[in-house]
Order: structure tokens, then C-alpha cells, then sequence
């Protein structure tokens, strides 16, 4: 779906057209003053189009609002759609930065790549964050835990109800300040045991960011909440752990080693990928291979494995102290390790300790 002018594409040229009706300084700051997670937006977005033969153009910033979507565009009947998860953090000297953009933008092409859209160049996904914040940096909160939500997102806009890739897709950033994802902040969380579904499935698209591998976690979600859980965890075929709803899972083993399920359907998270590279760093063990969940159960009850926990853009990391079924619930053992990765990644983002390998971006300069 990549033309050769669209990876060869340097930069674009981004209209700024000024919302008149932005909030106010008070209202804005009325709105930061507790943010929830996803329920308040900034003023603005950005908008990039994609057609077959142009490729990426009609580049702008614009007033946040409704979309205008024909009743036959393909996202709407065949969920070609792909979004990404990033955030914004304010220093101590008032810049604004965000973390390892790189990854994410190489994330949304190897989406896009999967769900048959075409693939945003890097410096364009990097470049949206810049004129977002340009024009909405007041909105990036400077209070502990909190910061401001990025959601790139990409969907096929094309009216046409026949089945095959669209030619004419939308990209989009909108921003919500946000604070802590769980309440109570890194408090253990409990996990339910998703034993009668699946969010996604063996070729399928579960290491895409898609919304149809959300949409099929949402059922057993609700079940988890019923059964008094946090969230959901999901097994694959072969009685492997997988991932949460929403976040990766990672196991301390008592040897130090630090153990993630690896499987081609697992979304490979950026936060994931960072707490592995600061443990690796402290000199764990860090492994990627498949965890049953005989031996997840087996380990805790043998105290083999001595720390669980979640992890992810929006809630960082989770502490897992409670893993229920149908049949059980076991207590999970917690312990330092996940906290102590969480402060040093959370410092690195806030400014407050060195960006020794260069995973920060300023985006206000």
C-alpha cells in the first residue's frame, strides 16, 4: 500500500486553521485540574488525507469536532482502521517531550501494512505530533502522573461498499490530558482468566493496533468487571498466556530472570520493550518465549515466580495481585522489582532523571 513518493515523502506542509471557540484559560485549567482518562479533548487535531495516485496531502491543523463520514465508508462495514497510544509529558523547566515517537510511527506502519492502509512515513507521524502540540501545548498537565494523551489514528474514508482495500483513507491525532489510568495509581489490580474467548487468533491481526482486536476483548471485560476484576487476561490455542485487553504481561522468576509471552499475535508494546531494556540493563535475564498457564500457576505456587505485572502506554505498569477463573483465584505475588522499573521509566519521561538513550523527543522546540 506504500508508493515509492510516499516513503521518499520529506515533509508536508501543514494548514493551521485556529479554533474559535478554544477554551479559555480557566476553563482549561478547570479541565486539568483532575483528568480522566479519555474524556477530555484539546481544542484542536490534526488531519492528514491519503488518496490512491496522490498519496499523503491536504496536511492541516484544525478545530476538534465531529468528523463527516459518508454512511458508506469502508471503515464503517469492514473495520479497515488502526490507531496508536502515546503521550506527552511536561518538565520541571516547562518543555514538553514525548518518548520513543520512532517506535510508534514504525508500529502504525506495520499496522497499516496488516489491515492493507497505507503506510504514514515516519517523519509525517512525528511531524503531526510537533503541530499538534504547537497550537495545544497548554494542555499538556504538569501535575504527578499526569500528561497528555496522543491517539494518532488511521481509517479507510472511502465511500465504496465492496470488499478490497480503500482508496482514500484519513489519518488523525486528537489529545487528552490524562491522569493516572487505574485509580488508586500503581496499586496491585485483579486479573480475570478469560477461558471461553479469544481476542485474536493464529494469522489473524492481534500484533496489529486495531480496534477489532479491542472490540473482542470487550465482552470478556465485562465479564471480568462482574466477576470484581480489573482487567482480562486471554490465552492462545495452545493454553499459552497472551496478553491483557490492553496491556502486556511480564513474570519475575526468583532467579531474577524476567520472562514476556512471545507469540506472533501479541502487540509489541513500546513500554514493554522499555522496562525489558532497564531490567536487562540491572543485569536480569530477560526472556521472550511461551508461558503456559500451568506454568504461571504452577511457578506461583512453587514461589518460582515471584512478581506479576501489566504494562502499557496508558497505565504504565500494574502490579497483578489476584488471577481468577471459573474455578479459582489465585493470589499473585508482588514485589519491588515492577515498581522500581516503573519510577526509572517514569523519571526518564518526566524529565526528572537522564535520557541516557535517547528515547526523548522534544516537541515544543
Amino acid at each position: 500500500m506504500t508508493s515509492p513518493a510516499d516513503t521518499a515523502l520529506a515533509s508536508l506542509e501543514f494548514a493551521v486553521t485556529r479554533n474559535p471557540a478554544a477554551r479559555t484559560d480557566a476553563e482549561r485549567e478547570a479541565a486539568l485540574s483532575d483528568p480522566a482518562f479519555g474524556t477530555v479533548f484539546t481544542d484542536h487535531m490534526v488531519g492528514v488525507t491519503w488518496t490512491d495516485g496522490e498519496g499523503w496531502h491536504d496536511a492541516r491543523v484544525q478545530p476538534y469536532g465531529p468528523l463527516s463520514l459518508d454512511p458508506a465508508a469502508a471503515v464503517l462495514h469492514y473495520g479497515q482502521e488502526i490507531f496508536e497510544g502515546i503521550k506527552a509529558y511536561r518538565h520541571a523547566d516547562g518543555s514538553v517531550h514525548t518518548f520513543r515517537p520512532d517506535r510508534n510511527a514504525a508500529r502504525i506502519q506495520r499496522s497499516a501494512r496488516r489491515l492493507a492502509l497505507p503506510e504514514l512515513p515516519a517523519d509525517v507521524f512525528t511531524q503531526s505530533l510537533r503541530e499538534l502540540i504547537a497550537v495545544d501545548g497548554a494542555w499538556v498537565p504538569a501535575g504527578d502522573d499526569q500528561s497528555l494523551y496522543l491517539r494518532p489514528f488511521m481509517f479507510a474514508s472511502e465511500p465504496f461498499l465492496g470488499v478490497r482495500p480503500a482508496k482514500e483513507v484519513g489519518f488523525y491525532v486528537i489529545a487528552s490530558p490524562v491522569g493516572a489510568y487505574f485509580k488508586g495509581g500503581a496499586k496491585p489490580v485483579s486479573i480475570w482468566l478469560s477461558e471461553d474467548y479469544a481476542r485474536a487468533g493464529k494469522g489473524g491481526t492481534g500484533a496489529a493496533k486495531t480496534g477489532g482486536n479491542y472490540a473482542a476483548s470487550l465482552l470478556p471485560q465485562a465479564e471480568a468487571y462482574e466477576q470484581g476484576c480489573d482487567q482480562v487476561v486471554f490465552l492462545d490455542a495452545d493454553g499459552n498466556v497472551e496478553e491483557l485487553g490492553g496491556m502486556n504481561i511480564v513474570f519475575v522468576f526468583k532467579d531474577g530472570t524476567v520472562v514476556t509471552p512471545a507469540s506472533p499475535s501479541i502487540l509489541e508494546g513500546i513500554t514493554r520493550e522499555s522496562l525489558l531494556q532497564l531490567a536487562a540493563d540491572r543485569g536480569h535475564t530477560v526472556q521472550q518465549r511461551p508461558i503456559s498457564l500451568d506454568e504461571w500457576r504452577q511457578g506461583v505456587a512453587s514461589g518460582d515466580i515471584v512478581e506479576v505485572f501489566a504494562c502499557g502506554t496508558a497505565a504504565v505498569v500494574a502490579p497483578i495481585g489476584q488471577l481468577k477463573g471459573h474455578a479459582f483465584s489465585d493470589p499473585q505475588p508482588t514485589g519491588s522489582l515492577a515498581l522500581e522499573l516503573r519510577q526509572e521509566l517514569t523519571d526518564i519521561q518526566y524529565g526528572r532523571r537522564e535520557d541516557t538513550r535517547g528515547w526523548l523527543l522534544r516537541l515544543d522546540a
